[in-house]
Order: C-alpha cells, then sequence, then structure tokens
C-alpha cells in the first residue's frame, strides 16, 4: 500500500507571518500619528477615501479576519469588539487599532495549523484559501498605507520611513 502524505518544509511559521504583518500594522499606525487630526478626516486626493476611512476598513478587517481566520465564523466587527467601532478623533482611531492588535495575537495561536491551507469564503464572499486571503489583507494595509504616505506628502509632512517596520529582524 502506498502512502500518499506530502511531507513539506515551512517557508515561514505563522508566528514569523504574525510578526511580519504587525510590523507593516506598526508602520501604518505610524502614518496615523503623522496627520494633522484635522486632515486625517476629510483630507483628500483624486477621489480618493480620506485616510481614516481606510485605517478604519484596515481595522475592521483586521478583526474580522482574525477571528475568521481562527474559527472559520466570519462575523460582524460589531459582534466582535465592543467599543467605538466609528471614531471621529484620532485618538479614537489609535484605540480602535491597538484593540484590533490585542484581538490578532489573542486569536492568532488558536489557528489551527491545516487551517491555512482549507477554502473559506472570508465575510461570506471572497473565496480562497485562508493564507491567500490573509495575504490579500497584508497587501490591503500596504497599498492603504500607500495612499496615506502621498497624503502626508501633499500635506508637506515626511511619512515615516516605508521600510521601518519596527521589527530589525530583516
Amino acid at each position: 500500500m502506498q502512502n500518499n502524505v506530502i511531507s513539506t518544509t515551512e517557508f515561514i511559521t505563522p508566528a514569523q507571518l504574525l510578526a511580519h504583518w504587525q510590523g507593516h500594522r506598526h508602520l501604518t499606525r505610524r502614518v496615523v500619528e503623522a496627520f494633522p487630526e484635522d486632515k486625517l478626516f476629510d483630507f483628500s486626493i483624486g477621489g480618493m477615501r480620506p485616510f481614516s476611512e481606510l485605517v478604519l476598513e484596515l481595522i475592521r478587517l483586521t478583526i474580522v479576519g482574525a477571528h475568521g481566520t481562527a474559527t472559520g465564523q466570519w462575523k460582524d466587527v460589531e459582534e466582535l469588539y465592543a467599543g467605538d467601532t466609528k471614531p471621529t478623533t484620532k485618538a479614537g482611531i489609535l484605540r480602535f487599532w491597538d484593540d484590533a492588535t490585542a484581538l490578532l495575537n489573542e486569536q492568532w495561536p488558536s489557528i489551527r495549523p491545516e487551517r491555512w491551507q482549507e477554502m473559506d469564503a472570508a465575510l461570506g464572499q471572497y473565496e480562497g484559501k485562508v493564507y491567500s486571503i490573509m495575504l490579500y489583507w497584508l497587501d490591503n494595509e500596504n497599498h492603504h498605507r500607500g495612499q496615506g504616505y502621498v497624503y502626508l506628502r501633499a500635506l508637506g509632512i515626511e511619512p515615516p520611513f516605508f521600510w521601518d517596520r519596527g521589527q530589525g529582524n530583516w
């Protein structure tokens, strides 16, 4: 009888992937901090959404995504987070960001190793393997952070160095 088990070596561990993502999250948080309060909620270029809206999207995806990845249950952010999901101040956004980070750190260790290769429909509509869905969130964050860089430069503000993710591990 032939055994069809495939042996693999991980390219990156889940803990390393989380550290990588947290490095990006650290940098994105610094971009939020660099924004003047009065420009965070209304400054726009070329029809793009204000940076506050982009950041709130990232926060919601982090909370919903961490829970959905860990449990396979894709719930609305309001079901998963008891705090203010529509903050109107920079301090409120940063608090929401930090709470999302804590929820991500709490959920991540409960993700079963085989879960990464499972098919799922994130938020009931985005179908793919769980690892590809998670990588999309990282791509989405990088894209929106880039928009934040454009806004900061247009406002005459030097953004944080794009490579300084505060990890020191690359």
